[in-house]
């Protein structure tokens, strides 16, 4: 009886762990399932972020506090217990950091969705890295003091260390730094279309993402252009969302000198608005402009302004109304002249037989004996 009543505590603390097991994949399976189910019918995002990100820590939270009340109940020698207390709260001060810092990118991410198509700052690369690593550093210095190291002369010495690692990694903390600017400053947000560089030469697209070393832009030709982020920083950049995202586009177009001008402003207006209300792309409502410009060799050359919803856009709505024009101007007898080169043939001739003429009299280079 002596001997069984022993090993009572014994039992009991290792049925205390199986159960904390067992509740907590069984608030895994039951509890977090229900709850996400609940989650889905609200339209608020975060609350399935933040279920889904205790699938992992759950059950390990569980077993550590199966394990700490175990120690409870069986006698132990007090440095053994001590010790397995320190190692069961750093494995939790652990697992919390890397779930506080998960939660939190996730969280950061899905308030830059929400923004709309441009995503907010906090929505950024750079931003969710920098978070992660606060956390992450809180987390190691609480885990330090739990283990009885003293912060204090290793912050001392990470500040001297700090100069010689910034000064090796210069170029690093130069792109880090860069993509912190345009995050913070909100010159460039993820989801802007941007060009990259100036006049024709350079690189247009949407910008993905403005992570902590590089900025990745995507190209309408669907291919994805990595950009470090103190070149960015160097380079004349257009973006075509700000202030708003909707953009004039001019089209050139000539008519003939003797064409009546107000007769084809009248019909340009016409089909410019009609592109404006019928093509995807267009901006309904907006009165497009035509505004003669200049005299060409034969015509009379004018700007046509419409707007597009975005810069992209305008590739599609110029192209119809190109058309749309051109069929409209055959219609009504409009002439779009092309270039003429009028050569007089008999000016010439007398050109060219007064040139063989001074040449044949010209006297020889050299004499002949």
């Amino acid at each position: 009886m002596i001997s069984s009543a022993r090993h009572v505590p014994a039992i009991a603390a290792a049925a205390v762990v199986l159960l904390s097991i067992l509740l907590g994949f069984l608030a895994r399976w039951q509890f977090l399932t229900r709850l996400a189910r609940y989650a889905e019918k609200t339209p608020w995002a975060a609350d399935t972020a933040i279920i889904a990100s205790m699938r992992w820590p759950l059950p390990t939270w569980c077993l550590l506090g199966g394990g700490y009340a175990a120690t409870r109940i069986v006698s132990i020698p007090p440095l053994l217990a001590r010790t397995i207390e320190k190692v069961l709260l750093s494995v939790l001060i652990v697992s919390v950091s890397f779930w506080v810092a998960s939660l939190l990118g996730r969280l950061l991410e899905l308030r830059g969705v929400g923004a709309g198509r441009v995503r907010a700052t906090s929505g950024t690369g750079v931003v969710r890295t920098m978070v992660r690593v606060a956390v992450l550093t809180i987390g190691t210095l609480v885990l330090l003091s739990t283990l009885g190291i003293s912060v204090t002369p290793l912050l001392t010495t990470m500040g001297l260390g700090g100069l010689a690692v910034a000064f090796g990694l210069r170029e690093t903390l130069a792109n880090l730094f860069s993509g912190m600017n345009f995050t913070l400053a909100g010159n460039i947000n993820v989801g802007d279309f941007v060009k990259l560089g100036a006049g024709q030469e350079g690189y247009e697209g949407y910008v993905e993402d403005i992570q902590w070393r590089v900025t990745r832009v995507r190209t309408l030709f669907d291919t994805t252009v990595v950009i470090p982020n103190s070149q960015l920083a160097d380079s004349i950049v257009t973006n075509y969302h700000q202030p708003s995202p909707e953009a004039l586009i001019l089209v050139p177009v000539s008519v003939h000198v003797a064409s009546d001008l107000d007769h084809v402003e009248r019909v340009t207006s016409r089909v410019a608005r009609q592109i404006m209300e019928t093509i995807p792309g267009g901006v309904p409502g907006f009165a497009p402009l035509v505004r003669y410009r200049a005299f060409g060799d034969s015509s009379v050359d004018f700007y046509v302004i419409l707007r597009v919803r975005t810069f992209p856009d305008l590739f599609l709505v110029r192209h119809e109304f190109i058309k749309a024009l051109v069929r409209a101007f055959a219609a009504e007898g409009i002439v779009i002249p092309f270039p003429v080169r009028a050569i007089n043939l008999a000016q010439e001739t007398a050109a060219g037989r007064g040139a063989y003429s001074a040449s044949s009299l010209s006297p020889p280079l050299f004499d002949e004996h």
